[in-house]
């Protein structure tokens, strides 16, 4: 299979208001969407669209919750002008542990019949069950690919709802690579980064993430607040959420750990 596991770690770094900076270990999952079942198939412990100890559920994804993601990702990308015929795209997300999921930001690697990185689809989700896609294709300015968009969820208590995100994404051999600083009047305001080792994806394997991230996403919410209440201790002014910043579909569960898209 070409899906996998995705091991290292996510470093967030605040440089306005106040200097603050986290670092946690993590596991992923890496899903080629033309192998979910093939997943279910070959690995145990998963199952789709059923209760079962890790479950992948179409619908904790996209604004309007997917029924067939597969599909429903190839009608976004051609709804938006782009042809996805005989593209590979790979699902960077964690799946449900013992019912629950929280998924702050979900990756869609879109590569062309060439292996070449056409289009990332980065899925943002909050703590109001608002989901939020940006579709990004690369600037064609630095190595790599480089991408820009408009800041357009409410995220965060300590964060207006302005600015512009700057993503980086290096997804080769070695490992997967992400970086998104958010600037707001040029200047950068917050920094995050995901380093991702690729582990295979075996029965074995997953249980071992498992135990060592145990409800991993149980885990993420309750950092989120942690370090929530940590910066709010330190006075950092607050942005509450109002009806002008729903811009997105309520669907599902999920939100971005502060600094996060």
């Amino acid at each position: 299979m070409r899906s996998h596991l995705l091991e290292g770690s996510v470093r967030h770094r605040r440089g306005q208001a106040t200097s603050y900076t986290l670092e946690h270990g993590i596991y992923s999952f890496a899903l080629d969407l033309d192998e979910l079942d093939e997943v279910v198939q070959r690995v145990r412990l998963v199952r789709r669209n059923r209760r079962w100890p890790v479950s992948f559920r179409d619908a904790d994804h996209l604004p309007e919750p997917a029924e067939d993601l597969p599909l429903a990702v190839r009608a976004h990308l051609r709804s938006a002008g782009i042809a996805p015929d005989e593209w590979q795209i790979t699902l960077v997300a964690n799946l449900r542990v013992a019912g629950y999921v929280f998924n702050p930001a979900s990756f869609y690697l879109c590569r062309d019949s060439a292996g070449a990185l056409r289009v990332v689809i980065v899925e943002v989700h909050n703590t109001y069950g608002e989901r939020h896609l940006y579709t990004l294709t690369p600037d064609g300015g630095r190595k790599g690919f480089t991408a820009s968009m408009d800041k357009a969820l409410y995220v965060s208590p300590f964060i207006s709802n302005d600015g512009r995100y700057q993503v980086a994404v290096r997804d080769d051999a070695d490992g997967l690579r992400i970086g998104i600083t958010l600037r707001q009047g040029g200047r950068p305001v917050i920094a995050t980064s995901l380093v991702l080792r690729r582990r295979p994806l075996t029965n074995m394997g997953l249980l071992w993430m498992l135990l060592r991230y145990p409800f991993i996403g149980h885990r993420t919410i309750g950092l989120i607040h942690w370090h929530a209440l940590r910066l709010w201790r330190r006075g950092l002014p607050v942005h509450p959420h109002g009806r002008r910043d729903r811009r997105s579909t309520p669907a599902g569960v999920g939100s971005p750990q502060e600094g996060r898209p």
